[in-house]
């Protein structure tokens, strides 16, 4: 009998005390794992303290290095090939995800994705497919898988954040057009932003879009809002 995949990773906050009101969760990008963005945790907590910050390792080994975690082998980069390894990846993320909100008496409206990169995939083909809308999800130089597929598989509209540098060596530049047109098509209001000279990367401007965006989901105040002005 095979046992479920059962994702876990670094936790951080609420660093306001107390019970978590918000929950964001971080997905990173291939041959890192959960430690990697979970850095970012302290500069967001600022402006929600409220929130925890959960960034679980991805399900299995990375094939293409000697360490760190992938969520799908991406030594074969046909849409097939990707496809099948996003869905396969979903099932666990899913179960994490669920498991959290239950866990601390939340829904789906309190909920954020932050991917990057191969995270960035698994938080879109994830999140569009969920019975509920998250409150956001925020993509950073990642794409969208079988775009092709969205409209007719989407079951949840939530708000999109995608951030692309438009000096990536990893992930083509052309994957933010491609996926903008994808959920616009599909009825996800998307919000897309190039970062002019930026590589594989999350920049501070990158940061400070994601920050408005996340207050803007969440519902924070106008005075919150001015702090990342």
């Amino acid at each position: 009998m095979t046992l479920p995949i059962q994702l876990d990773g670094p936790r951080e906050g609420p660093y306001g005390g107390g019970r978590p009101e918000r929950l964001l969760v971080f997905l990173h990008g291939l041959g890192a794992d959960g430690s990697d963005l979970i850095g970012l945790a302290p500069v967001l907590g600022q402006l929600f303290p409220d929130t925890l910050f959960v960034s679980p390792d991805a399900p299995w080994p990375c094939d293409m290095a000697p360490m760190g975690r992938q969520w799908f082998s991406l030594q074969s980069r046909e849409p097939q090939a990707l496809l099948a390894g996003a869905e396969g990846a979903r099932g666990p993320l899913d179960a994490f995800l669920d498991a959290e909100l239950e866990r601390h008496g939340l829904d789906d409206s309190r909920l954020a994705l932050f991917g990057f990169s191969q995270g960035c995939m698994m938080a879109l083909h994830t999140a569009l497919r969920r019975p509920r809308p998250a409150a956001a999800v925020l993509g950073f130089s990642g794409h969208l898988v079988a775009p092709e597929r969205l409209a007719a598989e989407v079951t949840a509209r939530p708000p999109v954040l995608l951030v692309h540098g438009d000096a990536d060596e990893v992930v083509p530049f052309g994957a933010l057009a491609s996926a903008e047109a994808a959920l616009r098509a599909a009825g996800v209001p998307v919000e897309a932003h190039a970062r002019p000279g930026l590589g594989h990367g999350i920049d501070q401007p990158g940061l400070e879009l994601a920050a408005r965006f996340l207050l803007r989901a969440f519902g924070a105040g106008r005075q919150a809002a001015n702090e990342v002005s």
